[in-house]
């Protein structure tokens, strides 16, 4: 997930424009060490919301099978887009899990908390945008305690800081 630093997500009307760094910091890495690390993904998880988005950005998840979860009607004009609407133990556990070894869920916060909630989520990689937006949609509000142990910190050149939190199942 990528938030503010104040972690919303979203402003309050739902514009994400605010995703764009033009902040520089000097002993950053490239970002082409992220492009790397999605190459590894082999399957996408999404809700509806944030599909619609990708469809209006040109799609940036290229080929890659992706789950979509929602209990509308979508278009889906790819091959590997697959929607779904059910139980997500059954989701994760029968279909996912067997099939895929990175499994990515991409958003939106409502999804991201609910896989949380139902420990269904193994990590958490919150990438923090150089910006404080005051409000708008948080990302991991109502979630309850969840302890976490801290795998790794990454420092992009745009002044983007990943946090990557392994989660633990206690």
């Amino acid at each position: 997930m990528v938030s503010s630093l104040d972690c919303f997500i979203a402003k309050k009307d739902g514009s994400v424009s605010w995703l764009q760094s033009s902040d520089s910091y000097e002993k950053g890495v490239t970002e082409e060490d992220a492009e790397e690390f999605i190459k590894t993904i082999d399957c996408f998880v999404m809700g509806s919301q944030t599909y619609e988005l990708a469809l209006t950005l040109g799609w940036p998840y290229g080929d890659v099978p992706t789950i979509v979860l929602t209990h509308r009607d979508l278009p889906a004009d790819r091959e590997n887009i697959e929607f779904y609407s059910g139980d997500l133990k059954k989701l994760v556990n029968d279909r996912l899990k067997p099939n895929y070894k990175n499994i990515w869920l991409v958003g939106g916060a409502t999804l991201a908390k609910d896989f949380i909630r139902l420990k269904l989520a193994d990590d958490i990689r919150l990438s923090i945008m150089p910006i404080i937006l005051g409000d708008g949609t948080l990302f991991l509000d109502h979630i309850g305690q969840q302890a976490l142990h801290l795998k790794n910190v990454t420092a992009y050149k745009n002044g983007l800081a990943e946090l990557w939190y392994e989660i633990r199942k206690e």
